[in-house]
């Protein structure tokens, strides 16, 4: 049994909330545009409304929306600035690159804008949200190129975004966000394009980094949260194979599975937050694991009793709220690290 499996047992706050919450449709059933228009018209608005009073007065941020080229396309990116009353024009601040969740096939600018709006004001921290392209319009790696292309051009432009790397240049990205937030790191580590312009930090919420067919010998005793949580709520194991489906990715390829990458070394301190009731909670753990044993300092902030993606829906409750305040405490401990080099 895994060490973590006490962790699926409910919270009890949580408990009549998820006996009140309808079962996880059977997505394999159905055209990928129902689902991403579902996703639009239903669930994106009861997430908006849930983080609409916690939305921070106007005047204290500016937002900009663009498009920037990526392999042929264009992808839409998001540009929020703190605008602190007195502050100088010419104020610069650290700079955080945001990748949505969603299944790898939903999601956009709108998923988490309100809660970055609330971290660019409260961390007084320039952000990037970008919108990659979904499959299984665009099936793997798509999606993660797209990623990778929007972080080299934060990187070069840095004046246009009241932004100063050396001040912090942090990288974020919540479940298949996270997935490509952890590829697209070691990516960055090993490309002399970031010389000089370094990651100081990434954060990975509820992340996914290794396929659930691609688990080594070594590690399955360590990898049993995705057979333990495999009916859970929100997320459970026949819609994880379903993404998988839609997404067309090979189980071992590094890029979709980095924790199989040959060292981890050299990555940025790196803050996590794990959910009990998650498939992917015990990869979290190992990868934490993995990064601390390669010399990468990590956090990780752990809200046992809760499913994947529960602060999406449940954003009232006592662990989302704690949730929501350890992702700002997750980012500062990364500025604090980069205040110190």
């Amino acid at each position: 049994m895994s060490q973590y499996a006490h962790l699926s047992e409910v919270d009890p706050e949580i408990q009549p909330l998820l006996a009140a919450f309808p079962p996880t449709p059977d997505w394999g059933t159905m055209e990928a545009t129902v689902i991403q228009n579902f996703f639009v018209s239903q669930f994106l608005p009861t997430i908006m409304e849930n983080r609409r009073p916690l939305l921070p007065p106007e005047s204290a941020y500016k937002v900009e929306d663009l498009k920037i080229p990526v392999d042929g396309a264009e992808m839409a990116v998001r540009l929020l600035t703190p605008t602190p009353e007195g502050a100088p024009k010419d104020s610069t601040y650290p700079l955080f690159y945001w990748v949505h969740g969603g299944g790898w096939m939903f999601g956009n600018l709108d998923s988490d804008d309100f809660l970055l709006r609330r971290i660019c004001v409260e961390l007084q921290i320039s952000v990037v949200n970008i919108e990659y392209r979904l499959a299984p319009q665009h099936p793997f790696p798509v999606g993660l190129n797209d990623s990778y292309e929007g972080l080299k051009w934060a990187a070069a432009h840095p004046e246009a975004l009241s932004a100063s790397l050396e001040k912090g240049f942090i990288l974020g990205g919540q479940s298949s966000g996270a997935n490509y937030a952890a590829a697209i790191a070691l990516r960055a580590r090993d490309d002399p394009f970031f010389e000089g312009r370094r990651l100081t930090g990434q954060v990975l919420q509820i992340p996914h980094v290794i396929h659930a067919e691609a688990y080594p010998e070594k590690y399955k005793d360590e990898l049993l949260s995705v057979e333990q949580n495999k009916a859970a709520p929100i997320l459970d194991r026949p819609t994880l194979d379903d993404y998988y489906r839609r997404l067309a990715v090979k189980p071992t390829d590094l890029e979709f599975s980095p924790l199989l990458a040959a060292s981890h070394a050299g990555l940025p301190p790196t803050a996590f937050q794990l959910c009990g009731m998650d498939p992917f909670r015990d990869e979290g753990f190992l990868y934490a694991k993995i990064l601390g044993e390669n010399g990468v300092p990590t956090k990780v902030d752990v809200y046992p009793g809760v499913p994947h993606g529960f602060h999406l829906v449940f954003a009232k409750s006592a662990a989302a709220i704690k949730y929501d305040k350890e992702l700002n405490d997750g980012i500062q401990w990364l500025l604090d690290g980069a205040k110190t080099k």
